[in-house]
């Protein structure tokens, strides 16, 4: 069942089929694939997708939910757009293929705005702002900037904007380009001496520091990193749940609600 405003689970296969269905319409509800479903009082159901390995984006909690920032904000529009939701920790990549099928209306992941998935998928105005750094031994002393990683292996997460960064540095298809699922796996590359240095988004980088203290290894900063910009994102054309989404995203800037969240001012 659906709880009012959030549902966050990790949710098996046959599970993930039957939730799928009830969203598109079965029992009674009515509903489209890309609008979201309708219950019979009216109220409109979302549901999206998620990688939660991504702190303090999105996590699992010890009792099994998703919770984190985006979670936040999710729940922030949701009050104030009077929607219900349910967010599913379908893994990186599947969020992509699932909002393309129209499996779930939304991805909410820490999703990085860029032209190039712009020509694919729609995207809400940014509700944060990030930037890359990079990870390397504690006891590193041969890495101290972008120019450093030409010739080092690099461990990141696959089709990020790390990995594009990657790709930038070493070449599109060098094989010192590591590539995995999710964050942690790159940076545990770094500490199993795998990789020489990973690269990832610096508000995940220092969650994971702080998480782990004794992680034997540090970050380094670079300004030829550009700053980027989160967005929630949907499928092409979408606009019906694209605009719920973008009305509840400018309604909690006005009041304040996202800066409390995030700690940060967005325009």
């Amino acid at each position: 069942m659906l709880k009012k405003k959030k549902l966050f689970s990790l949710v098996a296969p046959v599970a993930a089929a039957s939730i799928i269905l009830a969203a598109c319409g079965a029992g009674s509800e009515t509903g489209s694939e890309t609008g979201g479903s309708t219950s019979e009082d009216g109220t409109t159901k979302l549901v999206g997708g998620t990688e939660a390995t991504f702190a303090p984006f999105e996590s699992m909690d010890d009792n099994g939910n998703i919770v984190g920032i985006d979670v936040d904000v999710l729940n922030a529009i949701s009050e104030e757009m009077d929607f219900d939701y349910e967010l599913k920790n379908i893994g990186w990549e599947p969020v992509f293929s699932q909002i393309t099928t129209g499996e779930i209306d939304f991805g909410a992941a820490g999703i990085t705005i860029t032209d190039e998935r712009k020509e694919s998928y729609d995207f809400t105005d940014p509700y944060f702002e990030s930037t890359l750094l990079i990870v390397v031994p504690e006891d590193n002393t041969s890495i101290t900037s972008v120019e450093d990683l030409k010739d080092k292996k690099v461990s990141v997460q696959i089709n990020s904007t790390s990995h594009e960064a990657a790709k930038k540095i070493l070449g599109q298809t060098n094989p010192d380009i590591l590539a995995y699922e999710n964050q942690p796996l790159a940076i545990q590359d770094v500490i199993n001496g795998t990789a020489d240095a990973a690269l990832g988004d610096n508000a995940v980088l220092i969650e994971y520091m702080k998480n782990n203290p004794d992680a034997p290894i540090k970050t380094i900063e670079d300004d030829s990193f550009e700053k980027e910009y989160y967005g929630l994102m949907v499928k092409k054309g979408n606009e019906e749940v694209l605009n719920l989404l973008n009305d509840g995203l400018k309604k909690i800037k006005e009041n304040g609600k996202l800066a409390e969240i995030t700690g940060q001012e967005i325009e």
